[in-house]
């Protein structure tokens, strides 16, 4: 996980350097607004590197369930810094309408972008597919954010051909209007998905349900071993960053030795763990208080051969 957060680094240093560059030289405000972008993805990548080694450690005495949920409060800080960039480039970019400024040096703007294409899309299938593998929502929206520059800086090299083909005709005059629409469109670009991350990090912040593969991957643990118990309920499960916790009841046979239920618990425990990796299960025990419908209705229990 760690060389995904020196990926994203690194990946973020070049681009801050090239789009820097490339502001000097071309006075395009959507660059500046991928700049602005770039320098929340350098601040986001040390939050990063500090969310991941804190939600590595153990539990202790002041947080009894650990340090998980750091991931998610990181996935909440970057959604929000996001939509209040897309918000401020909205503004400049009413304003460069209103009053529009030339852009120098098209022909610069448009390689660099093509460089932020390059670097972006490949930062953001490197870092996504460890996401996957490691299962951090913080690293799941680095990879995203890195996704969704690459469409940015896509938009922004289209406006720039759009604009060096724009001034070579008799439509010079609306080439100047090129470059704060396309910033508008690159702010909405933001907006949206940025929304979605805050909306998903909240979430989980409230506790909420592991997935739903988790939840049938469970099921098809309680399935089986269904030979081995009574009954199953108040299954409950809850989300934190990496983490997933899992808790639920089993009603087992009146005369099932502590062995047994034992041994029977850790074959569950077991293959939820190998079907949810980093998930902490809790399974509580119940004795069988005969409520069920075998002895409403006078018939043998089929679990007092066991």
């Amino acid at each position: 996980m760690m060389l995904a957060v020196k990926v994203s680094l690194f990946a973020n240093v070049a681009l801050f350097t090239i789009k820097f560059i490339a502001m000097l030289v071309v006075n395009s405000l959507a660059i500046a607004a991928d700049l602005g972008i770039s320098c929340v993805s350098l601040a986001v990548s040390a939050i990063l590197y500090y969310a991941i080694k804190m939600s590595d450690k153990p539990a202790d005495f002041f947080h009894n369930y650990g340090y998980s949920k750091v991931e998610n409060v990181c996935e909440l800080i970057e959604g929000a810094v996001l939509i209040g960039l897309s918000l401020a480039m909205s503004f400049q970019a009413i304003m460069n309408i209103v009053r529009p400024e030339k852009v120098h040096s098209p022909m610069v703007g448009f390689i660099c972008s093509i460089l932020g294409i390059l670097i972006n899309f490949w930062g953001a299938s490197f870092i996504i597919k460890l996401a996957k593998r490691s299962n951090s929502p913080a690293l799941k929206a680095e990879g995203i954010h890195f996704r969704l520059e690459g469409y940015i800086s896509t938009a922004i090299t289209l406006s720039f051909a759009i604009y060096m083909v724009v001034t070579r005709t008799s439509l010079i005059r609306i080439a100047d209007y090129i470059d704060p629409v396309v910033t508008l469109l690159v702010s909405a670009l933001i907006f949206i998905p940025s929304a979605r991350l805050m909306k998903e990090a909240f979430k989980k912040l409230l506790d909420a349900s592991i997935g739903e593969a988790g939840q049938i991957d469970v099921l098809r643990v309680l399935a089986k071993h269904i030979d081995s118990y009574c009954d199953f309920k108040d299954i409950r499960t809850r989300t934190a960053g990496r983490k997933q916790f899992i808790e639920l009841h089993l009603v087992m046979p009146e005369h099932s030795t502590l062995k047994s239920t034992y041994r029977i618990v850790d074959a569950m425990e077991k293959d939820i763990l190998s079907s949810i990796p980093e998930s902490d299960v809790k399974i509580r025990i119940e004795p069988c208080k005969k409520d069920c419908v075998f002895f409403k209705t006078n018939r043998k229990c089929p679990y007092e051969q066991q």
